[in-house]
């Protein structure tokens, strides 16, 4: 059987823009690191695939609600989400952002300078052997994962709806990213220590969404 899922209709998404927007108004403002970072991030050819600003918020909201001091963060890129969680650490908090690009790594350590973020380390090569030589005693408050998707089943993941994608399994079998993520459902599904659930998100991104984890 053929994949179900189609491209989302122009109208749809200039629909999903005008509400978001129109929200983001009354609700929230890039500050000027952000504008900066954004600019600097489309520059340098990155793809338009950082954080939208509704989710920043919520990530900085998130972080602010359960009074974390320790965050970690999985997928760099140009440090857009990284800024959003730096606000909201106190100034003896600690984030770890891990990136495998130098170069993403340079911009995005220029684009929290540049937004006053002086509590995050950037760090790059491998995650799984970057993840494997952080101290297990020193626990995080939150985590933020939005990167390979091939990589979620071995740490969680932030983003995974993809416009039904994970959900249609004739499109799966065809989709290691989307056969990944149902991997990691199947091993939440299981697992006794985690509540967890997926939110979908209709943006400036278009469908989207992500996966909200609690380590009991």
């Amino acid at each position: 059987m053929a994949p179900t899922i189609v491209e989302i209709p122009r109208e749809v998404l200039e629909r999903f823009t005008k509400l978001d927007q129109y929200h983001n108004s009354f609700l929230l403002r890039l500050d000027e690191g952000l504008e900066y970072a954004l600019e600097r991030n489309a520059e340098n050819g990155h793809p338009d695939i950082s954080v939208a600003a509704s989710q920043g918020r919520f990530l900085k909201l998130m972080a602010l609600a359960i009074g974390a001091k320790r965050a970690l963060e999985v997928g760099t890129l140009g440090g857009c989400s990284t800024i959003w969680m730096g606000q909201s650490l106190p100034e003896d908090g600690e984030l770890i952002t891990l990136e495998v690009s130098e170069v993403d790594a340079k911009i995005a350590r220029e684009n929290l300078a540049r937004a006053g973020i002086r509590n995050a380390r950037v760090m790059v090569g491998d995650v799984k052997e970057i993840l494997a030589s952080l101290p297990t005693e020193e626990p995080f408050d939150l985590v933020s994962i939005d990167a390979n998707k091939e990589g979620y089943p071995n740490y969680f993941l932030e983003r995974n709806i993809w416009s039904g994608r994970v959900a249609d399994e004739s499109f799966a079998r065809g989709c290691s990213r989307c056969g990944a993520v149902r991997t990691l459902l199947e091993m939440l599904k299981e697992d006794g220590e985690v509540v967890a659930t997926t939110i979908a998100i209709a943006n400036v991104k278009g469908y989207d969404g992500f996966l909200y984890a609690i380590k009991l």
